[in-house]
């Protein structure tokens, strides 16, 4: 795959798609600025080239309607003061005013275009707004690979109407560091698989079934797993319809010598509230009313004993229902765990990161993946459509 570096943008207009999709406060203000931050060396890149940038991204779901709720405002001002400076903000991403706005560009300024999203057509992937937005620029650059798995018309269709396109920086890297994690990885190679639901992540359960050493399974998910090995969960979240699936794939991992860990005690409620009573008891003793919310002390021990020997680490989804503070502690330990593990850790998707940013480990995961839809369409072993799209005009 190309990226920017392989291309000529000395004074040229680039349009670069990014992913400013970044989480506001109840007053409008930025509160995780990660997305923003992490495409600065792409910007920076084209800055030194002199080139005229031209950037493009989605905020929110504003399904086809213009509103200052979802406005790409913040992340203009947000962007300017992390470059030190001017980025412009346009009043739309297509149409005269826009192309006006263009027109007057000098090399080296910044011109942020409004919500995608405001047009249906982006999501729709229509090949006549492709078309507009490819008419602002020379060159096409995709570094938003929290998008990557999305054929849009910013991330797909665009790529059609431009002779030349590659990836960013930012792009690049997700797709290295996970072809090191997952394609050819140092091993022992260890999966962490947490989250709410079987469902969810059952295409990445079977792909990565072929190519890991250990699976770990966590949160809601495992009680499909229990409930499969005979046990009852009580009020505990469960997928009926997969439990025979969860025991088809625990007859996989047996066959195919895959070392299966899953809970042996875990966090009980009498209901999912905060200051719910708990216990912590074996997985095999759940009363009736009580739902499993988090892993069990005895389960981070067995989880931690897992990952000791690990030369890789990816991790999707957290331990337990951790945004409360009394079943926070499975997943806690966990991102402890993998924070001080002398393996390369890749962690993506399915709050996660969010558990590790509250951790303050942030700084001692190898890497932090930026896109969650992205990373378990990759876990599935699929092609991303953004990706396939730039490999496509090599």
């Amino acid at each position: 795959m190309k990226n920017i570096r392989d291309l000529d943008i000395k004074k040229k207009k680039i349009l670069i798609r990014v992913d400013f999709n970044v989480p506001l406060d109840d007053l409008g203000n930025i509160t995780d600025d990660t997305r923003i931050r992490g495409v600065l060396p792409t910007i920076n890149h084209a800055l030194d080239e002199q080139a005229k940038i031209i950037i493009m991204s989605h905020m929110g779901r504003p399904k086809g309607q213009k509103t200052d709720k979802f406005s790409l405002a913040p992340a203009a001002k947000r962007l300017g003061r992390l470059l030190e400076k001017e980025v412009k903000l346009a009043p739309d991403c297509i149409g005269s005013e826009v192309e006006s706005m263009i027109g007057a560009m000098q090399p080296g300024e910044i011109l942020l275009l409004e919500n995608l999203r405001f047009y249906s057509e982006e999501q729709d992937n229509d090949s006549a707004f492709a078309g507009a937005l490819a008419s602002l620029a020379d060159i096409y650059i995709n570094d938003a690979f929290a998008v990557a798995h999305r054929a849009h018309a910013s991330v797909e269709g665009v790529t059609h109407h431009f002779d030349e396109c590659a990836a960013g920086f930012l792009l690049q890297k997700e797709m290295d560091y996970f072809h090191r994690s997952v394609a050819d990885p140092r091993r022992p190679l260890v999966a962490i698989i947490g989250g709410a639901k079987v469902s969810s992540k059952l295409g990445a359960l079977r792909n990565l079934m072929d190519r890991v050493d250990k699976m770990i399974i966590g949160g809601a998910m495992a009680n499909t797993f229990l409930a499969a090995m005979g046990y009852g969960t009580g009020a505990s979240l469960l997928e009926k319809d997969l439990v025979d699936t969860a025991k088809s794939l625990m007859e996989t991992a047996q066959r195919q010598s895959v070392k299966l860990y899953l809970p042996v005690d875990c966090i009980i409620a009498n209901e999912f509230a905060p200051h719910a009573e708990t216990k912590q008891i074996p997985v095999q003793e759940v009363p009736e009313k009580w739902m499993i919310l988090d892993i069990g002390p005895a389960t981070t021990m067995l989880f931690h004993e897992a990952l000791e020997t690990a030369k890789t680490i990816i991790w999707n989804g957290p331990m337990g229902a951790f945004e409360m503070d009394a079943f926070s502690r499975g997943t806690m330990a966990m991102v402890e765990h993998v924070a001080s593990s002398h393996a390369l850790t890749i962690v993506g998707g399915g709050d996660t990161d969010v558990a590790v940013h509250r951790a303050g480990e942030t700084n001692n995961i190898s890497y932090m993946s930026t896109g969650g839809g992205a990373f378990l369409m990759l876990m599935e072993g699929k092609e991303l459509p953004g990706v396939v799209a730039l490999n496509n005009k090599e």
